[in-house]
């Protein structure tokens, strides 16, 4: 599969269960923990703590190739992955590895004590953006371009399950879309639909 569009920058959110108020504090330390540990094959340098913000980019871990976030945008809070550094490959492979990444995050976020089992991922709801207006300008020629290729990617995420697609159709925003599955998936098994 072939696009006239070449996705760079992608952005995935994977979005959160809604349930008791989540208190984003605890990120600072687990990110930190995560910037010295190096759990991730980015390199993190530093955090941004947004919270001041409403509906905004809540706490960010800065890194050279790419941002991870926990990141509360229009109120929808999900764990977000915000590539920056090109990659090689298909439009294919850059979906899978930033869906990859917001997976990772997101699994080790639920697991982490001092957020006490409150943040979980909601099983259905996942959300991709092209961080790049020149490559990937917010409009109709864009959204036909690139159908082929995001319902390819969202195929083999959700496997056999149906899923809904709705596209950001405010120009001055990042292309992007949101799917929803009709059927609630763990983070393990959709790292599992997205294979090797």
């Amino acid at each position: 599969m072939s696009s006239p569009i070449q996705f760079q920058q992608v952005n995935v959110k994977l979005l959160a269960s809604k349930g008791p108020g989540v208190d984003l504090e605890p990120l600072i330390p687990i990110f930190h923990g995560w910037i010295r540990d190096r759990v991730f094959e980015e390199l993190l340098l530093d955090i941004a703590d947004y919270r001041h913000v409403p509906e905004g980019p809540g706490v960010m871990v800065i890194g050279h190739q790419a941002n991870y976030s926990v990141d509360n945008t229009d109120g929808r809070l999900g764990v977000r992955y915000n590539r920056k550094a090109a990659l090689d490959g298909t439009n294919q492979d850059r979906l899978k590895q930033a869906a990859r990444a917001a997976l990772a995050a997101f699994q080790r976020l639920e697991t982490a004590e001092t957020l006490k089992g409150k943040l979980r991922f909601g099983g259905h709801d996942v959300e991709v953006f092209i961080n790049d207006r020149a490559l990937a300008p917010n409009g109709q020629a864009t959204r036909a371009a690139s159908q082929p290729e995001i319902d390819a990617f969202f195929r083999k995420l959700f496997g056999s399950a149906e899923y809904t697609l709705t596209y950001e159709i405010e120009p001055r925003r990042l292309f992007g879309v949101r799917a929803k599955s009709n059927k609630t998936f763990t983070l393990a098994e959709l790292l599992a639909n997205l294979g090797s």
